[in-house]
């Protein structure tokens, strides 16, 4: 855990967040800036700072992420999704604690 992170902070339970899962090692939450009617997103507990700093030891949570998202996106009423990490500051990358957005609900997408 890194003190100074915000995710981190909601892992301990000292930021509240709107909570839709929770096991040993993930935890997932509604994003407070949402920019699609369903936004949430999917975090480890464990701080990892990004995908570039992802390893070989870091391959079966990364696998429990992928198919935990169309799980919670389903039971969030989603019948189609997006998913997205942003990596690094020049990613998009805000909060340096790994983790997956998944969003939809809306026609107003952007096409990629």
């Amino acid at each position: 855990m890194s003190q100074d992170c915000i995710f981190c902070k909601i892992v301990k339970g000292d930021i509240p967040s709107n909570k839709i899962y929770e096991d040993d090692e993930l935890i997932a939450f509604h994003d407070i800036h949402p920019i699609a009617p369903v936004h949430f997103l999917i975090v480890p507990k464990r701080h990892i700072e990004s995908l570039l700093t992802c390893e070989a030891q870091h391959q079966a949570l990364l696998g429990k992420i992928m198919l935990l998202a169309p799980k919670l996106a389903m039971e969030q009423g989603l019948k189609g999704f997006r998913s997205m990490i942003n990596t690094g500051r020049e990613g998009g990358q805000e909060v340096f604690h790994l983790h997956v957005h998944v969003f939809g609900g809306g026609e107003t997408l952007p096409r990629t």
